[in-house]
C-alpha cells in the first residue's frame, strides 16, 4: 500500500509475525533503474521474507529493477495491475494494463529472468470489462503470453473503474465478487490464485483458504497491527506469546538505530497509532506520539513517555490467537 507498506512497518508487522509473507507499496521500475536504488529497495534482514512489489509496463525496465530486487535480498517480485489512480495509469501501469493481458505477460516473462518467483495483483476487471469471461481471458492470455513462467495471481475481488471513480472510492464503491475469484481457482486448478480484497482479519481468511491458495490482507492489518499476531497460530496450530510491550520495546531499539543514522522519528511512529487501537490508554498513546514525533530531535525516548500512558495490564496480555500464505500490502 502506497506510503504505508515502507520498511518501518514491515519492521513492526515482522515482530508480530515471522511467517506472514510481507509486501513493498508499490515502486515504479522506472524509479528503480534511474534513482537511488539504495532508497528504493532499502531492507533489512530482520523484516525476513517480503515481496518486491513493481509498477511499469517496460518489460526491460522490469527486468533491471526486478534483478536489483533480488540482490537486494527480496523474496518474490510481484507486477501491480490493479492500482486505478490517475497518476498511475497516465505512466501505463497499474489497472490499464489489464486491457493488455499480452503486454503483462511479458512483463512477466522479464522479470522472472531475475530468478525471483514472479505474481501479478489485479482486478476481476475494469470498466464495462467485468464479467467473469473478461477475466478467465485475461488470465489466459497472460498465461500464453509469459513464456511457460509459473505465475501466482493475486485477484483483488472487486472490478476498478479507471475513470469516475477515486483510488479510495475504488477500495470500497465496487462490490466484493468473491465467488468470481473462487471460480477462477476451480476453472484453472493448476494456477495458484490468491483472494484480496475486504478480508477483515486471520479468522476471515481462513474461510476463503478453503476455496483458493493464499489470501492478501492489507488494510486490515495496518488499521490493526495486532490481528497480524494470529497469522503464526493459525499457520502452526500452537500459540506463540506476542505482547505489546515486547513489539513497543523492540521498536524502541528499532527507532533508537534509526534516529541515530538520521531518521526523522515521525515515519516511524505513524505506523503504530494503531499498535494500542481498543485498549485503556489508545488515545493518550496516539496523542503523545502525534503530537511530539514531529518535533525536532524527537527521539525513542518518547515511545517510552507514551508507553508510560498504558496499563501494565494491556501492555503485557498476549495479543493474537489461532491461514496460510498470507500477505501484507500494496
Amino acid at each position: 500500500m502506497m506510503a504505508l507498506t515502507d520498511r518501518h512497518f514491515r519492521r513492526l508487522a515482522r515482530l508480530l509475525s515471522r511467517d506472514v509473507l510481507l509486501y513493498t507499496e508499490m515502486v515504479t521500475a522506472k524509479a528503480v533503474v534511474r534513482g537511488v536504488r539504495e532508497r528504493l529497495l532499502a531492507r533489512t534482514r530482520e523484516e525476513g521474507a517480503v515481496v518486491l512489489q513493481l509498477g511499469g509496463s517496460d518489460p526491460a525496465e522490469l527486468l533491471e529493477a526486478s534483478t536489483a530486487g533480488a540482490a537486494a535480498g527480496f523474496q518474490e517480485v510481484n507486477l501491480n495491475v490493479g492500482c486505478p489512480s490517475d497518476r498511475v495509469r497516465s505512466g501505463s501501469f497499474g489497472a490499464c494494463l489489464m486491457a493488455e493481458p499480452r503486454l503483462v505477460g511479458e512483463c512477466l516473462a522479464a522479470m522472472a529472468q531475475s530468478g525471483l518467483p514472479v505474481s501479478v495483483k489485479h482486478r476481476i476487471g475494469i470498466d464495462s470489462a467485468d464479467a467473469y469471461e473478461d477475466l478467465l481471458r485475461f488470465v489466459d492470455l497472460v498465461e500464453r503470453s509469459s513464456g511457460g513462467v509459473s505465475v501466482a495471481y493475486v485477484v483483488h475481488a472487486r472490478k476498478a473503474w479507471l475513470k469516475g471513480l477515486s483510488p479510495k472510492e475504488n477500495r470500497s464503491v465496487p462490490p466484493l465478487r468473491y465467488g468470481e475469484v473462487y471460480r477462477l481457482k476451480r476453472d484453472r486448478p493448476s494456477l495458484w490464485v490468491e483472494l484480496n480484497g475486504g478480508v477483515r482479519d486471520v479468522p476471515d481468511a481462513t474461510q476463503h483458504l478453503r476455496q483458493v491458495d493464499g489470501v492478501m490482507i492489507g488494510r486490515a492489518f495496518y488499521e490493526d497491527p495486532t490481528l497480524l499476531a494470529a497469522v503464526d497460530p493459525a499457520l502452526s496450530g500452537t500459540e506463540r506469546r506476542v505482547s505489546r510491550r515486547a513489539v513497543i520495546e523492540a521498536m524502541i531499539d528499532y527507532a533508537a538505530e534509526e534516529t541515530a543514522r538520521g531518521t526523522p522519528l515521525a515515519p516511524i511512529t505513524k505506523h503504530m497509532l494503531n499498535l494500542l487501537k481498543g485498549v485503556a490508554g489508545a488515545r493518550t498513546w496516539r496523542r503523545v506520539l502525534t503530537e511530539g514525533a514531529h518535533r525536532p530531535g524527537a527521539g525513542p525516548a518518547l515511545l517510552l513517555r507514551a508507553m508510560r500512558a498504558v496499563p501494565d495490564e494491556v501492555l503485557d496480555a498476549s495479543i493474537g490467537a489461532g491461514a496460510v500464505r498470507q500477505a501484507a500490502a500494496a
